[in-house]
């Protein structure tokens, strides 16, 4: 039996490649004649540069620049056949922003990693929008670019209300003559309900009560720039980096989709007889965009079976076959809560052993 697995991060704990090794150690362990074909996949989030330099080669370039409050911080650069592929979390993640949280917190360093991305010679660069820690419209990654305004656009949210005159022409002669692709794991718009702070800034440490006052905030520097444009799909994406990236003139694509057509994956599920998928919490929002959802989506295109393991499992029956999936299987379930975080890869091993004896022939 062959059995492609291509799972994402499991947030905090795996990355998408310690996932897949480990799902594949224990079902070789229930069905060691299976074959097994490992594609680790990604959104746009943590992970995309590694996940898509395993699949495409390329050059690795190491740069350094300003984390979300300044700080001297590390990145890497992918290049292949001329395209550049770059990972906003590296300059801008959740795990950068700290006690500080996401209000102070800028995209400055993102802009920086746009531009090391220019300088190296690409004519395409492509950003992996996901897993940012900042909530500041991309206003930090048009002053590094070069965008000036009456009022502060590279100190995070609170000197954004004061903003009401932005001159984008410097940053867009920046980035003239070069592709920009926006690659989104959401289709948020930039502000109200289903915005960028009302949808994610609590998860980023934004209180609640500040939450109204923000979204309120983004929506006077949308006004200053382009509103029309704060309300597309994917300007919520990574605290508005999206909305700034579409500023630029910026194509979007889902993350998923652009990874999948890297790693060919299309092609490695028709050659399957079932696909194993696989995320931190395979919950509803897993639709937006999310790695199991586009897996699943691959897998239903090949005819082929799809089924998830995950550290929770947060959807019934009805919800989990309406996202394509046949099965899902918990960690939390299997081993508490205690242990899935204390050792991931042991328990996730353990899962895919006993998916194993269901699924294996």
């Amino acid at each position: 039996m062959r059995v492609l697995v291509a799972p994402d991060k499991f947030a905090g704990t795996l990355t998408a490649v310690e996932a897949a090794d480990a799902i594949a150690e224990g079902w070789r362990r229930t069905a060691p004649g299976d074959e097994l074909d490992l594609a680790p996949m990604a959104d746009g989030g943590p992970g995309f540069v590694d996940v898509l330099h395993a699949a495409l080669g390329g050059e690795v370039l190491a740069v350094t620049i300003a984390g979300p409050h300044g700080t001297p911080t590390p990145a890497t650069i992918l290049l292949a056949d001329g395209t550049a592929y770059v990972e906003t979390a590296q300059a801008c993640g959740v795990q950068l922003t700290g006690r500080e949280g996401a209000e102070r917190a800028t995209t400055v360093g993102v802009g920086e990693l746009l531009l090391a991305a220019i300088d190296s010679g690409a004519t395409t660069v492509v950003l992996g929008l996901g897993g940012s820690g900042t909530n500041d419209g991309g206003a930090g990654l048009l002053s590094a670019l070069g965008a000036t305004a009456d009022g502060r656009l590279d100190v995070g949210v609170p000197t954004l209300d004061q903003v009401t005159r932005v001159d984008l022409e410097p940053a867009r002669e920046r980035v003239a003559g070069v592709r920009l692709v926006a690659a989104t794991d959401v289709d948020a718009p930039l502000t109200g309900l289903f915005g960028a702070t009302k949808t994610f800034g609590a998860q980023k440490g934004i209180a609640e009560e500040h939450l109204p006052r923000v979204d309120a905030t983004l929506e006077a520097f949308a006004r200053a720039t382009d509103r029309m444009v704060s309300l597309l799909p994917g300007a919520g994406a990574a605290g508005g980096i999206g909305f700034a990236l579409l500023l630029l003139g910026a194509d979007r694509e889902p993350g998923i989709e652009l990874v999948a057509d890297a790693v060919r994956l299309s092609e490695r599920a028709r050659a399957a007889d079932l696909v194993l998928t696989g995320e931190g919490a395979f919950d509803f929002s897993s639709r937006s965009g999310k790695v199991p959802y586009g897996v699943a989506k691959v897998a239903e295109g090949a005819l082929r079976p799809c089924v998830a393991l995950a550290g929770r499992v947060l959807v019934g029956a009805r919800e989990m076959r309406a996202l394509g999936i046949e099965s899902a299987y918990s960690m939390v379930d299997l081993a508490g809560e205690e242990r899935s975080l204390a050792e991931p890869a042991a328990v996730l091993s353990e899962l895919a052993a006993r998916v194993a004896r269901t699924w294996s022939r």
